[in-house]
């Protein structure tokens, strides 16, 4: 992994994230101060699953995979979840809780991320209770999709084992 400071797109790019839904552009300028760019190679880890943290990340190129550990009668063994792209998000639960990461993941191909620590959240909103709110309400639906994207997908998958029984 290697950090530097400028945000190609600057608050253009943030405008378009889902976390910096309805952010005025003085706010978006306090968060370009505190954005940290982080860029990966292909395979590397961002984050394990079981390790604690505090970032979530904002994927700005590249693809990243999300897997989990599986545990079953023979070995323990780790299963794609999801596949994510320029556009999304992930580590979203780190600036809700402080349980260890639910899975871990990898770059899929280079790949750069914009990552916003907790602390980083309440500076550039310390001030701005507006903002703050407005941001913890985006990620509350972020969240909350990725919530009904696994229901659906749980529905799915116990349907398709009572069918095989």
């Amino acid at each position: 992994m290697t950090n530097t400071n400028a945000i190609e797109g600057g608050a253009e790019l943030l405008r378009r994230h889902a976390l910096f839904h309805k952010i005025n552009d003085a706010a978006l300028e306090r968060f370009l101060n505190v954005l940290k760019v982080e860029k990966y190679q292909s395979g590397d880890a961002i984050i394990r699953e079981g390790e604690t943290g505090n970032r979530l990340y904002m994927i700005s190129s590249g693809r990243v995979v999300i897997e989990k550990k599986v545990f079953n009668k023979e070995a323990i063994t780790s299963e794609r979840i999801a596949v994510l792209q320029k556009g999304e998000t992930f580590g979203e639960m780190e600036l809700v809780d402080t349980q260890p990461r639910s899975a871990t993941v990898r770059a899929l191909e280079d790949t750069t991320c914009l990552s916003l620590s907790s602390e980083d959240l309440h500076y550039a909103t310390e001030d701005d209770v507006m903002t703050f709110s407005q941001v913890v309400m985006n990620l509350a639906r972020e969240i909350s999709l990725r919530l009904r994207n696994t229901d659906v997908w749980l529905a799915g998958s116990l349907f398709s084992i009572r069918q095989r029984d």
